[in-house]
């Protein structure tokens, strides 16, 4: 069971690092964004179930939460062309490609509503990082226009819990809570087959 194997090895080597110091967001996005890079060279363990897209949106599944909620493992599923609105998170957060393509349009919060702060593409294999100290608000979308792309999102909280905000080109702002596609979580941790 190679693909459970990496993915609980990646909860039990961040578990440790959060549990140092959960409040060291420059060395956790550093070590975060290096244990995800290394989750993400290897496409052979995500399960079928969190990786299937949904015609009309793009899909949340939550993979891991952590007990004490400093942290959760979430894959984004992309259907061709789907966007998200534009969006904040309030915790840190290391973003790793699975498979596909990712645009990222980043924005920042002006007098006069929101500006924007660049754009980049993020490819399988590689990571992006978000925080509100590092900039925090953007629209995400998959670059590919002919099948899915498959993200990991790995967040300094249960991500699907939290409080954020949507905005509007005009910086106006609306709460929301994103919630999780999914009723289930995959089982890493039954070992009965090693």
């Amino acid at each position: 069971m190679a693909a459970m194997t990496r993915l609980r090895d990646f909860v039990r080597a961040l578990t440790v690092e959060v549990g140092r110091d959960p409040n060291d967001e420059p060395r956790l996005l550093e070590v975060t964004s290096n244990l995800l890079g290394d989750l993400v060279s290897h496409d052979d363990w995500l399960p079928r179930e969190f990786a299937e897209p949904h015609p009309d949106h793009y899909q949340q599944y939550l993979l891991h939460c952590d007990p004490l909620e400093r942290f959760s493992v979430v894959s984004f599923v992309w259907g061709p062309g789907q966007v998200t609105p534009i969006h904040n998170h309030t915790v840190w957060g290391v973003i790793g490609v699975l498979r596909g393509i990712e645009t990222c349009e980043e924005f920042r919060l002006e007098d006069g509503g929101l500006a924007s702060a660049g754009r980049h593409t993020v490819k399988a294999g590689q990571v992006d990082r978000v925080s509100p100290t590092i900039g925090d608000i953007h629209r995400v979308a998959n670059a590919r226009h002919d099948g899915p792309s498959v993200s990991i999102h790995v967040y300094g909280a249960n991500i699907g819990a939290v409080q954020r905000s949507r905005f509007d080109p005009n910086g106006d702002s609306t709460p929301f809570v994103s919630g999780y596609s999914n009723d289930f979580v995959p089982n890493m941790w039954d070992r009965s087959d090693e």
